[in-house]
Parts: structure tokens; C-alpha cells; sequence
């Protein structure tokens, strides 16, 4: 019995899993998997492409599975840290606690310094030039053709190491990048929000999915939403710290506001406007359990995230013809630039512009018209 994981390009956003039908356990593992999908035209499991998942996967099936794609692509070795390798790794994540990085950010770039450390494990990290490093990320893309997005951040791991904990120049590791890609953000129609906002029976999770919607938020804000961040009066919600250390304020819907008041009074949180079942914050990867839930049973895009749900905010704004600036400001974008990338959907929206070939088929039917109405005058 072996199961196939498919990682079917560098830049798929899952992982794709076929199991023998007879394998109920690996089936029970495999189901507690955050944001795990069944294809069933397929009669496969798909999971986020993460390297976190493919070590759960690589566990749970143990030495029988097989990974295979269609680029020859060869997987990362691991290996055994070394005590030095060790070091290192805390040396870095000690500075990237001190000036205050969030937990996704420090355990990223754990995960891609690692075998940067293994690569250059019997050479001095401080004299290693551009060249070497360019050449080693070369290798990493020639044989197993990582993503553009993974060699950007292993460039970013590289680079606080040398210049924050090593203090190294700067200008010296200018290192080259792929060119970004410029690619849309997925969306939710208004349909589609109300139906995925009104599958929770429970209300703490239908206000944890209204608020992600209704005020533009991050997961991560929802978590860190305290009781006292509910401006009632206002009608706006404050958010502390977010991304970049920056407080914002964002919109606080009249109907999230009933739904919020309703939630206090069954549930009574005494902090954190969401607590776990020991009384902390709600963690994120509940968040996103109860978000998969309600999109399958909503029966939307199986690709959707609770980001969509900021996404699907912003572009609803938008096609309210809200101003840009405002929206900017609730989100929490520095640069009008981020934000501009909603208008592109919008642009291409059907309502708003019209396809030459509905306008090509418009005219042809009313000269068609036209004629036939001409052919009955002189009839009759």
C-alpha cells in the first residue's frame, strides 16, 4: 500500500495526495490536515503546499509514498542539524525576536536558512561572497526549481543573517532577484460571501468570518482583536500593531455590530474579543478550520483562503465606487500601490466594461432588426 504525493509545479498553491481506498487511517490523518480538500472527480486529497504539510504527509505515510511532478523536480534533501548549524540558527532567531518580527516571519526564515548554513557548514559565513551565494541559489533553482516567491524569501533569510547578525555591509549582498509576478488576487462574489458568512450555526464562528469580511481584515488581526479594539460609538474597529508595527482603524458594520453583541452576551469573553477554550487568543489555525468548513459546505472555489475574504472587501468596495484612499486606509496598505491592484479586477469586471464581441453580436441583431422590420413595410 503506498500513497502519491503530486507536487505538480514549483508554483502550485497545493499539494495533491492519492491514497488506496482501503487506507482508513491514513484517511483520519489526512482529514485533520488544516484547509485539506477531496477532489472527487479525482478521487484525490489536496493540502497547502507548504513545507510544513509535506513533513505531516511524510510522517503519516511513513516510508510508503512516492512523490512525483512533471519538471524532474527533486526535492531538498533534509539533514541531521549539527551543533554549529544549531548556533547559527539561534543567534538568528534571537535578533529576529529582539527587534520584534512576528512568529510567521522568524519561523520562515528558519525554515530557508537551514540549508544555507548546511550548504556553507565548513566554510566562514562572513567571507562567503555574491558569486558564491548567487551560485548556490542557482543550483537551488537548477535542480530543484524552486519558486520565485521561495527564492525571494531565502534571499531575505540571507540577508538579515549577514547584515544583522554577522553586521555585515550591506551593498555587498545586493544579490539579484527574480522579476515579481504581477498576478491578481483571487475573489469572492457578494453571493458567494453571504453564503460561506451564513453556514456557521455556531455564532463566535459566523462573527469570526463576518468581521474578516465586513472590516478587511488579516487572520491574524481577528486573533488580536481585544474587547476594548470595538469602537461601538464610532462604528469602527481599531487595530493595534498590525503588519509593520502600524495601528489602523477600519470599518464596523451595523449588522457586525449586532452579531458582535449577540456573541458577547452568549459567550461573555473577558479580553480577547475571540478566546480559545483555555481563555487565550483563538488561534489562527482554528480560524482557518472553521473558514474550510463553511467554504465546503457554501460549495465555493476550493482554492479560497480567509485572505479572500479581504480580498472579496476590498473589491466590493470598489465596485460601490468607494474611493481608493479610503479603502487604502483600511486595509492598512502604505503604498497606494497595493491597493491600485484591486482596480484591475474591477476594470475587467463584465458590468462595468462590455466585450467587443457582446457589442459586435448587439449591433448585428439590431440591422437584422432593422431589415426584417423593413421586409414586413413592403409587404404589407
Amino acid at each position: 500500500m503506498k500513497a502519491i504525493i503530486s507536487q505538480t509545479h514549483p508554483k502550485s498553491q497545493r499539494i495533491k495526495i492519492k491514497i488506496p481506498f482501503e487506507a482508513f487511517d491514513w484517511r483520519i490523518e489526512l482529514k485533520k490536515i488544516q484547509c485539506i480538500f477531496y477532489h472527487k472527480p479525482q478521487k484525490q486529497w489536496s493540502v497547502p503546499n507548504t513545507e510544513g504539510n509535506l513533513k505531516r504527509l511524510k510522517v503519516i505515510f511513513g516510508k510508503n509514498f512516492e512523490i512525483i511532478n512533471n519538471k524532474g523536480k527533486l526535492a531538498i534533501p533534509a539533514f541531521e542539524m549539527t551543533p554549529h548549524i544549531a548556533n547559527q540558527v539561534e543567534a538568528m532567531m534571537t535578533k529576529l525576536v529582539l527587534i520584534g518580527r512576528e512568529q510567521s516571519t522568524i519561523m520562515t526564515y528558519r525554515s530557508e536558512i537551514l540549508h544555507y548554513f548546511k550548504e556553507f557548514e565548513d566554510k566562514d559565513l562572513k567571507v562567503i561572497t555574491k558569486q558564491e551565494i548567487e551560485q548556490y541559489l542557482f543550483r537551488l533553482k537548477d535542480k530543484h526549481h524552486i519558486s520565485d516567491s521561495k527564492q525571494n524569501q531565502i534571499i531575505n533569510a540571507i540577508k538579515f543573517y549577514q547584515e544583522k547578525v554577522l553586521g555585515l555591509s550591506r551593498t555587498i549582498y545586493d544579490l539579484t532577484r527574480p522579476k515579481k509576478s504581477k498576478t491578481l488576487p483571487g475573489t469572492l462574489t457578494e453571493d458567494e460571501v453571504f453564503r460561506l458568512i451564513n453556514q456557521p450555526t455556531n455564532i463566535k464562528h459566523k462573527a469570526m468570518l463576518t468581521i474578516l469580511y465586513s472590516g478587511g481584515l488579516r487572520i491574524s488581526e481577528v486573533t488580536k482583536l481585544r474587547i476594548e479594539d470595538i469602537k461601538s460609538d464610532d462604528k469602527q474597529i481599531f487595530i493595534k500593531a498590525a503588519k509593520g508595527k502600524k495601528d489602523r482603524y477600519t470599518l464596523l458594520s451595523e449588522e457586525t455590530l449586532r452579531l458582535l453583541r449577540t456573541y458577547f452576551i452568549e459567550w461573555r469573553p473577558s479580553y480577547w474579543l475571540f478566546e480559545g477554550a483555555t481563555g487565550g487568543q483563538y488561534s489562527v489555525s482554528s480560524i482557518q478550520k472553521v473558514f474550510r468548513k463553511a467554504a465546503i459546505n457554501a460549495n465555493i472555489s476550493p482554492w479560497a483562503t480567509p485572505h479572500t475574504l479581504r480580498h472579496s472587501f476590498a473589491t466590493h468596495l470598489l465596485q460601490a465606487n468607494v474611493n481608493l484612499r479610503y479603502i487604502q486606509q483600511a486595509l492598512g496598505h502604505e503604498s497606494p500601490d497595493t491597493t491600485q491592484i484591486y482596480t484591475h479586477i474591477v476594470s475587467l469586471n463584465n458590468d462595468v466594461v462590455q466585450s467587443p464581441l457582446d457589442r459586435l453580436l448587439e449591433k448585428r441583431k439590431k440591422e437584422t432588426s432593422r431589415h426584417e422590420d423593413e421586409t414586413d413595410k413592403n409587404i404589407g
